[in-house]
């Protein structure tokens, strides 16, 4: 990534044309926002936050909207993530009025909108954003490159309604959420999916404390956490689940805790 944004700023320095210009800070643009995303998985804040803003100052002296919204949205996941649930909504709508209507930036904003009024405990404001996000996806075909992340790929709608139903404590969390699993192990609706399930377990197993299931929930989370796929980003989901079991004074709850200080300890931040 590095290299990438170096060599883009050894051409900005070489003759060009005012088009070649725009189309080389708009490269600038998506890069950085690429990087600002890496490092945000890792949890290397500092280094995120620079990233974001050189990408977003990039996109307003290009006049991106889809940068910019990315930029918003990309802000909004990390303070969720965080326990900054205002914050989060406040940067998800300023996303989606940012970004060109129907974009991939858009509907990804709208899902984090879902998310953050799930976080505030807002049932009625949840569900009318995820009806909102439904009639979005609904006329999108699978693109080419489904992993492309700022090309929005309608098969994770399900897994984002899936934390959302979870977060928000619905009761059809958990039919929903063994579903969603099932379908992202499977290779019968396109190849399976296996980072996407790691946290689709995640989810599975908060709905599972929900409806008094610690068992398996520890189960799930314990195989999360083994698997060699779980993200920095999505330590806090697997100690929200442990947290959860040690309330409810589950036995399982001491050799996950244990887990999670060996395998989720937090990363060395780049200096």
């Amino acid at each position: 990534m590095r290299r990438h944004l170096s060599y883009v700023s050894l051409l900005l320095d070489a003759k060009k044309t005012l088009t070649e210009h725009r189309r080389l800070l708009v490269a600038g643009g998506w890069l950085s926002l690429l990087a600002a995303t890496c490092l945000i998985d890792l949890r290397w804040f500092p280094a995120a936050a620079a990233r974001l803003r050189t990408a977003a100052r990039l996109a307003e002296e290009t006049g991106h909207r889809e940068i910019a919204a990315w930029c918003l949205e990309t802000e909004a996941w990390q303070v969720l993530t965080d326990g900054g649930f205002g914050q989060a909504l406040a940067l998800a709508q300023a996303a989606q009025r940012v970004a060109p209507g129907g974009s991939s930036a858009y509907i990804q904003a709208t899902a984090q909108e879902g998310r953050a009024w799930a976080r505030l405990g807002q049932a009625r404001e949840t569900h009318e954003t995820l009806n909102r996000l439904m009639r979005l996806v609904e006329p999108l075909h699978v693109p080419d490159r489904a992993e492309h992340h700022y090309r929005y790929d309608p098969a994770k709608s399900d897994a984002y309604l899936a934390t959302t139903l979870c977060w928000l404590g619905d009761p059809s969390a958990e039919p929903y959420s063994r579903g969603v699993l099932a379908r992202l192990e499977s290779a019968t609706d396109g190849p399976p999916r296996p980072r996407r399930a790691v946290a689709a377990r995640l989810d599975l197993a908060l709905a599972l404390l929900a409806a008094d299931q610690p068992d398996e929930a520890g189960q799930l989370t314990l195989a999360a956490m083994t698997s060699g796929l779980l993200v920095p980003s999505h330590h806090w989901r697997a100690a929200e689940v442990v947290s959860g079991l040690e309330a409810r004074r589950a036995p399982e709850a001491v050799e996950l805790r244990e887990a999670y200080r060996e395998l989720c300890a937090p990363a060395v931040q780049p200096s």
